[in-house]
């Protein structure tokens, strides 16, 4: 079993991807793929059938997932950020 450093709800930052710097909220957490999927991040186009909400189809867009080693939590990535501008400074 493993755990990951985040769960659902958690505000994260992409670190690295074609998402890379985006920041958002984490909406599920697939722990037996161990990936993470951020609201905003990784999004994909899902080709739809007719159906009777989308009477001709339709191209949705949605989050996909990204790996949970990607991410990191906002909180940490923005005191590292300060951390690095304070030492720059001084």
């Amino acid at each position: 079993m493993t755990t990951c450093h985040v769960k659902k709800n958690d505000e994260v930052v992409v670190m690295s991807g074609a998402s890379k710097g985006k920041r958002g909220r984490i909406l599920s957490v697939l722990t037996g793929k161990q990936r993470v999927v951020v609201e905003g991040a990784a999004m994909i186009k899902r080709h739809t059938r007719k159906s009777q909400q989308h009477p001709q189809g339709a191209i949705i867009e949605r989050e996909g997932s990204v790996h949970w080693s990607n991410v990191m939590l906002a909180s940490a990535f923005d005191a590292r950020a300060s951390k690095r501008s304070g030492a720059a400074k001084a």
